[in-house]
């Protein structure tokens, strides 16, 4: 098992939304990206650039309905922790079957869910909020995602 790591920083909300795009453009069916990072971070901007690289649009944070399903060049399955305080409330919602659906799934706020996590994965954490430039580490789990990290330093 890879675990690269790549740091980088933005200094914008549109830079944030920029750098979400060229991550969208190199995930796969499959992917599972997770998020980390606290309220104001960038976690939902940087999803709606992946999911303007999938052809999706009007990317709204889940937080109340813990899913979003949107389709696009590939399925994107939107989910949001922020209100999990058990695993089991994530399986509830047939989480498994998003998982293997072939679709990308992306989760805010996993930091409230890590056994949840797949063993394989793309980890986003984000350090910021407001309008202070942010400190964002990629953590690639798995060696599909240890190429993603070599084509975004490119």
């Amino acid at each position: 098992m890879c675990d690269k790591t790549l740091t980088v920083t933005v200094d914008s909300e549109k830079d944030m939304h920029a750098l979400g795009v060229k991550v969208g453009e190199r995930l796969f069916p499959g992917a599972f990206t997770a998020f980390f990072g606290g309220l104001g971070a960038g976690k939902t901007t940087m999803t709606k650039g992946i999911a303007q690289a999938l052809g999706i649009e009007g990317i709204l944070s889940p937080t109340f309905t813990i899913v979003r399903h949107h389709e696009g060049k590939l399925k994107l399955d939107h989910f949001d922790a922020y209100r999990i305080e058990d695993p089991d409330e994530l399986y509830a919602v047939g989480y498994e079957d998003y998982l293997s659906s072939g679709g990308v799934v992306v989760m805010e706020w996993c930091e409230n869910v890590p056994e949840a996590l797949p063993d394989k994965r793309l980890e986003i954490h984000i350090e910021g909020s407001g309008t202070d430039p942010r400190r964002i580490e990629f953590r690639a789990v798995g060696e599909e995602y240890a190429s993603i990290l070599e084509e975004l330093q490119k």
